[in-house]
């Protein structure tokens, strides 16, 4: 019996190959096998791809030499096991690999499952836990906005630390940017959001914005009072004209992701004003989870995701089922030809 994995290029992240899987082979003391029920796949995925060497994402799932398999979230079903807390049927959702199965060494613990391999030792540990899942309505919704919707919540509680009046953000059609529009504005700021030309028409029907600007148009950039940007698409120059326009009112500076992944292999310009600082969503929840307690840190969490999903009727899921169809979805996706008012679920069987 036969599995896949959907493997890419880590040197050019639109090459991709699916490779055959024994499913029969033997598991180790300690080890299950378990049955990737559905994941989503957006732009953040991507990301995963374009910093993994930096961050580690490339050690989650060993891959053949030159290679990589890049993580997804969604649920899983142990399907055969030689784990005593691992036992068959037991369904997690979680950080998995874009293939049809994987191998995981899971160990029960108070707060859930803990995937305990030798080689995820070192990484963060919010990707190696794993929650209990029963099936429910929810879960493309879960699978989809979760980590994005995460992001997007620990970006505003950390933007929450400044006094800011106004909110630029870069890659404006992306989930995660939109989610932190939505929060922002609750919280009485003005977000401004740069996007391609092909997006803004779409996203001001959306709501989600104050001002939508071309990035053509960036020297049209105005903040009234103290400034913060939040750089989701990674362009170095695009950060560059950004903190020229705002000047001294642009008090802080964020960088998040890369969905312009191609930008990361660009020179890389001096910018001017106040220095950008990486956003890492894990430290924040460490911080978060020592002064709240992860309790409290996730009923907040999910109070604002489900605030937001009822908000934002405009937001359509869209699936797609089997290794074929999953592998012409990432070719779309990486080359950013995905629609904003999407989410893509992907069953892979």
């Amino acid at each position: 019996m036969l599995g896949w994995d959907l493997l890419v290029d880590r040197g050019d992240l639109t090459k991709t190959a699916l490779a055959e899987t024994d499913l029969q082979a033997p598991l180790a003391e300690g080890e299950a096998l378990l049955e990737v029920e559905s994941f989503a796949l957006t732009a953040n995925n991507i990301t995963y791809g374009a910093v993994g060497d930096q961050i580690g994402y490339w050690k989650f799932f060993p891959a053949p030499a030159g290679q990589g398999r890049i993580p997804v979230w969604g649920f899983a079903r142990v399907v055969r096991s030689n784990a005593a807390d691992a036992p068959e049927g037991l369904r997690l959702f979680g950080y998995w690999p874009m293939s049809s199965h994987t191998v995981a060494r899971l160990q029960k613990r108070p707060s859930g499952y803990v995937e305990t391999s030798a080689h995820r030792a070192e990484l963060p540990p919010t990707y190696n836990a794993y929650q209990e899942a029963q099936p429910g309505a929810d879960d493309d919704w879960r699978s989809l906005l979760r980590p994005l919707f995460m992001t997007s919540f620990l970006l505003d509680d950390q933007l929450s630390d400044t006094a800011l009046s106004t909110l630029v953000l870069s890659s404006a059609s992306s989930k995660t940017a939109m989610g932190l529009a939505w929060l922002a504005r609750r919280r009485g700021v003005k977000v401004v959001g740069l996007t391609s030309p092909g997006h803004a028409d779409l996203l001001r029907g959306t709501g989600l914005y104050d001002e939508i600007v071309t990035y053509e148009d960036v020297a049209g950039l105005r903040a009234t009072g103290p400034a913060g940007y939040v750089d989701f698409a990674g362009r170095a120059a695009v950060t560059r004209d950004v903190h020229a326009v705002l000047g001294e009112a642009l008090v802080l500076s964020l960088g998040v992701g890369v969905t312009h992944w191609d930008a990361l292999t660009a020179p890389r310009p001096q910018v001017p004003g106040v220095a950008p600082v990486f956003f890492f969503a894990p430290d924040r929840i460490r911080q978060r989870a020592q002064e709240w307690g992860m309790a409290e840190l996730d009923a907040r969490f999910q109070a604002a995701l489900k605030a937001f999903v009822a908000d934002n009727a405009w937001l359509k899921l869209r699936r797609h089922t089997g290794p074929d169809a999953l592998q012409a979805l990432y070719a779309d996706v990486v080359a950013g030809n995905v629609q904003p008012d999407e989410g893509h679920i992907v069953s892979p069987a």
